[in-house]
């Protein structure tokens, strides 16, 4: 098994399969407690303020490795605008947490979300070209009302909140959920909806995730899973080693925020492919091995035994033969 944590940390994903996920709201409503909900499966009754913390996992899904980078933000980002410009550039989906027991966080989520959109179509608008038409692309967004658990000091229904969001109309993808970390509620479905807004691939949903977790001795052990009454080791044919390396992932320890400069080139990257049309963007070949009871004929002889593969079909499952 260590093999496989090895073999993640060593490959370096496409930009294209690199995510992040920024989590932004005010102070003390629980954003550091649904991520380490998400991540460990744990929760700290103790608050302890966050200046800025970071955290990677990195999925390996279907022979494609996928990275998530997720920005757990200090409630107190306003006081540097420029800063939180340009970071709010570099997400791909916001996870924006208000608790249910204060009216200013929730209004303050309110605030934070135009201050996406606004930031994002901006730099959409500056980086068109004559030839290049500003593209106002979805934004992936989740609005979280944390401590459920405090329904006797509620101050934000969640009728209310549904009501809102739906006299917006900027295009935004934006869903909404309840939860608690205090208690484990919601926490799930809150990731897996924001991940399905956000087209992430299926797999990476917490439901469906099968996680690699790193021992103190250093070794690596597969997630402990519930057998059921003919056991989940054999589901459908595929033992648990098949189905770990159709999809697995893997919390990578200790990983430091890439600079600021590195974030901006990987968006820049991202911009520069989404521009280019699709016919001209380059196409990864893959061999084929012909194996020895095949015999070419004579037509198969003078053909390419090559199969180009267009990777932004292949993401979804499918290849083509061209």
């Amino acid at each position: 098994m260590s093999d496989l944590l090895t073999e993640l940390q060593c490959t370096k994903p496409p930009p294209n399969n690199c995510f992040r996920l920024i989590v932004l709201g005010s102070a003390k409503v629980g954003k550091t407690a649904i991520v380490r909900r998400f991540l460990h499966q744990e929760f700290h009754d103790t608050y302890v303020p966050t200046i800025e913390d970071f955290h990677r996992k990195i999925y390996k899904i279907r022979g494609e490795v996928f990275q998530l980078d997720i920005l757990d933000t200090s409630g107190s980002i306003q006081t540097f605008p420029a800063m939180r410009r340009c970071m709010l550039l570099t997400g791909d989906a916001f996870l924006l947490v208000y608790s249910i027991d204060s009216r200013e966080s929730f209004e303050e989520v309110l605030r934070l979300r135009e201050q996406i959109g606004e930031s994002i179509r901006s730099a959409n608008t500056n980086n068109c070209t004559k030839n290049n038409k500003p593209k106002n692309l979805p934004i992936p967004m989740l609005i979280a009302g944390n401590k459920s658990d405090k329904e006797v000091t509620r101050a934000v229904a969640a009728g209310e909140v549904a009501h809102v969001l739906s006299r917006i109309k900027d295009g935004a993808l934006c869903s909404f959920v309840e939860c608690s970390a205090k208690n484990n509620q919601g926490i799930v479905d809150a990731f897996g909806s924001l991940f399905t807004v956000a087209d992430f691939p299926e797999e990476m949903i917490p439901s469906t995730e099968r996680r690699i977790s790193l021992t103190h001795g250093g070794n690596i052990v597969p997630r402990r899973v519930d057998s059921g009454r003919n056991g989940l080791r054999r589901r459908h044919g595929l033992s648990l080693r098949r189905r770990l390396s159709d999809a697995y992932s893997a919390l990578i320890l200790n990983v430091r925020r890439p600079s600021i400069r590195t974030d901006l080139v990987m968006v820049q990257t991202k911009a520069e492919q989404l521009a280019t049309p699709r016919s001209k963007r380059r196409r990864h070949k893959s061999s084929v091995r012909r194996t020895d009871s095949y015999q070419p004929s004579t037509t198969d002889s003078a053909k390419d035994s090559s199969i180009e593969i267009d990777p932004y079909r292949r993401k979804a499952g499918h290849c083509c033969i061209l």
